[in-house]
């Protein structure tokens, strides 16, 4: 099953959607509607998924750990809904857990993405990553993964907001799970603009909420 996060995303929804159904083993895609004020549940629906709406934003981390109490897979697809039609690359990310290589699948990008930050938080994060659990993240704050049911048991509840990723393949890590990175051919919407540097600045102090505990163990 497919969980897509998403929040204003009316524009590339859709075709986030069908990308997804078009990978063979993908049941059901569900979006997490996080308080969008567009028209993202609606565009998600006319492209045949199902929608958790929330009125009200509650940040990423804490609408997905909700998605997962309202739905039961074997296995996790998790993806982001500005990814447009290459969502269907997830498909090799998928195959390294159903086939038994992870329990944790990771989508790394391709090498070079125009329109990206500075690459300041995924520093921080990936040196968060490998101080905490010894893990050497190539791609640390990617939310495009796979994961199983039981892993997934392992790395809940989810940490707040964008912090998400970075505090999962921790956990995932120091509890012994399996975590494999796997390429994959995707692209997200640019990023280098004011929308984008103002969603930087969040992701990196959920980031630090998230990997503070962790780093005295209180998680």
């Amino acid at each position: 099953m497919a969980l897509v996060a998403a929040r204003d995303e009316a524009e590339l929804i859709g075709m986030t959607v069908q990308a997804l159904r078009r990978i063979d083993r993908v049941a059901e895609v569900i979006v997490v509607d996080d308080g969008s004020r567009d028209a993202t549940s609606a565009r998600a629906i006319e492209a045949g998924a199902a929608v958790f709406r929330r009125e009200r934003a509650l940040g990423k981390g804490d609408a997905i750990d909700r998605a997962l109490q309202r739905a039961n897979a074997d296995v996790w697809l998790l993806a982001d809904g500005d990814l447009g039609s290459s969502a269907s690359a997830l498909n090799a990310v998928l195959e390294s857990v159903l086939e038994g290589d992870a329990d944790l699948a990771i989508a790394v990008f391709p090498p070079v993405r125009e329109g990206g930050g500075f690459g300041l938080v995924m520093r921080t994060a990936r040196w968060a990553i490998r101080r905490l659990c010894g893990f050497d993240a190539t791609e640390p704050l990617s939310g495009q993964r796979a994961i199983t049911a039981t892993a997934i048991a392992a790395v809940r509840p989810l940490a707040h907001g964008f912090g998400m990723e970075t505090a999962m393949t921790i956990d995932a890590v120091r509890a012994g799970l399996r975590v494999v990175e796997v390429p994959a051919e995707l692209s997200h919407r640019p990023y280098r603009n004011v929308r984008g540097f103002v969603h930087r600045g969040r992701q990196g102090w959920d980031v630090v909420r998230a990997v503070v505990p962790r780093a005295f163990r209180l998680r």
